[in-house]
């Protein structure tokens, strides 16, 4: 795999960090196309992949799949009987990032008025 191609993980270069600060390792992983979307449809229950596209309109089989191997190798999302589910770290996650979602409807009110 190409060093582009790899997931992201700290202590490797990274977008906006040469040493692959932890931080920066996580936004470069969570800031690529779908990848924040399908954590977020997860966070109900498990899905299987014909779920999660289902649940992801837009985005492509092959899209779907890269996201879903980077977000295992950052040991978020897991296989399971059902499909995929979000492991341990990836529900932390979640409860790191409901702040941020509460921030960012108090923001989306602002902007109306």
């Amino acid at each position: 795999m190409s060093p582009s191609r790899r997931s992201p993980r700290p202590g490797r270069r990274v977008r906006g960090s040469r040493t692959g600060r932890p931080i920066m390792a996580a936004l470069d992983l969570l800031g690529r196309r779908w990848a924040l979307r399908i954590l977020w449809e997860l966070r109900s229950g498990p899905l299987t992949f014909r779920g999660l596209q289902e649940a992801c309109a837009d985005v492509s089989p092959a899209v779907l799949n890269g996201r879903l191997r980077e977000l295992r190798d950052g040991r978020l999302v897991e296989r399971v009987e059902g499909g995929y589910a979000l492991t341990a770290l990836g529900r932390q996650l979640g409860d790191a990032l409901s702040p941020l979602d509460a921030w960012a409807k108090r923001w989306a009110r602002a902007q109306t008025d």
